[in-house]
């Protein structure tokens, strides 16, 4: 009996959203955001990064369905949207997490 393979337009989107999360100050605004929601400005200063750069990071998960955003007079705060982020970051940390081990 064959293996139930998945279609290759289904592969071929999980490896572009895959390829967005293979950036190490993305999976740090994951691991951030998987604890609550953040502004621009508050993600930037804990990644120390510019507004600007953390501003296209997160518009790059926004587009893959990681993420949305709502405001609030003139704040923007983000949240993860994609439930499976959290197993994502949980294999990464137990794989690559040196600290806690």
């Amino acid at each position: 009996m064959s293996p139930r393979l998945t279609s290759l337009d289904a592969l071929s989107q999980a490896a572009e959203c895959l390829r967005v999360l293979a950036h190490a100050h993305r999976l740090r605004i994951i691991q951030l955001l998987l604890s609550g929601e953040y502004t621009v400005g508050e993600l930037a200063e804990a990644c120390d990064l510019p507004t600007a750069m953390t501003s296209e990071h997160l518009r790059l998960m926004q587009r893959c369905g990681f993420l949305t955003s709502d405001k609030r007079g003139r704040q923007v705060y983000y949240r993860v949207t994609e439930p499976h982020l959290a197993g994502i970051l949980r294999c990464i940390e137990s794989r690559f997490d040196t600290a806690t081990t």
